[in-house]
């Protein structure tokens, strides 16, 4: 992996922790950001040692802040798409990825931050976290899946009022709309639930977990007949070593050890 400017990696165990790192900038995301995301997430793919993954922001301020404003000056109708589906596809990469990923929301999640947030498979926030997509007081509106997942997320009337107002959400109301899982005291705290979390997500069977990960998202993909995804899914389990452990381990009382195999 290339030297990486804007992220900083840390693992604890098997658990990666990636830091959005442009505290200056409220850790906006730029070109340049994105794609280490993809890099970064690229190689998740491929690293069976690696069985969760922690997103967040430098600093206390911002998890993002938004997409870097300085770059909007270049869009015009003909290359904005492009720049949308490149944020879409690494979000994505994301959502789709078989290792379970955590945001850990720190502040302001605007924009593009609140995209992010909602491409993770989980979400802790820190009591200070203000949510929002403020795209329309730019004139513009959200391009990297804000207006899918919000939607999916929070239900149709909501996503309406805030996509529309650009109104900020706080951490209490995206609580109580769905949008976060759990709201903790203060970053230190969102950090620790979010390594409890993945503690008890990376003791049961990797494979089992990244097709949770396949079902779940075909509920939303009105091209995949979801049912059918959880039986084919569910066929696979039932195939491999992990399952004979689990069900022995069952049997015979004990903590079973998978093995991803």
């Amino acid at each position: 992996m290339a030297d990486l400017q804007n992220l900083s990696l840390s693992t604890e165990g098997s658990i990666l922790t990636i830091t959005i790192n442009r505290e200056s900038k409220l850790n906006a995301l730029n070109t340049e950001t994105l794609a280490e995301l993809k890099e970064v997430f690229q190689s998740v793919y491929d690293d069976k040692d690696i069985k969760g993954v922690i997103i967040t922001g430098a600093g206390e301020k911002a998890f993002v802040a938004g997409a870097d404003i300085s770059q909007f000056s270049e869009l015009n109708e003909m290359n904005a798409r492009k720049f949308a589906e490149a944020g879409q596809e690494v979000f994505q990469l994301i959502e789709n990825c078989h290792t379970p990923v955590v945001a850990v929301v720190n502040g302001f999640a605007l924009g593009g931050g609140c995209e992010l947030a909602m491409g993770c498979h989980i979400r802790v926030a820190s009591a200070n976290a203000r949510f929002g997509q403020p795209e329309v007081n730019l004139g513009i509106i959200p391009g990297y899946g804000g207006t899918q997942r919000l939607t999916q997320l929070i239900g149709k009337g909501r996503a309406f009022e805030f996509l529309m107002t650009g109104d900020m959400m706080d951490s209490s109301t995206a609580l109580n709309y769905g949008l976060v899982n759990y709201v903790e005291a203060d970053k230190a705290a969102a950090v620790e639930k979010a390594k409890e979390i993945l503690g008890k997500i990376t003791a049961k069977a990797p494979i089992a977990i990244g097709l949770v990960v396949d079902c779940v998202n075909a509920v939303f993909n009105h091209d995949e007949n979801g049912y059918q995804t959880e039986a084919n899914a569910f066929a696979t389990c039932c195939g491999t070593d992990d399952f004979k452990e689990g069900a022995a381990a069952f049997m015979e009382k004990r903590t079973p050890e998978f093995k991803g195999e």
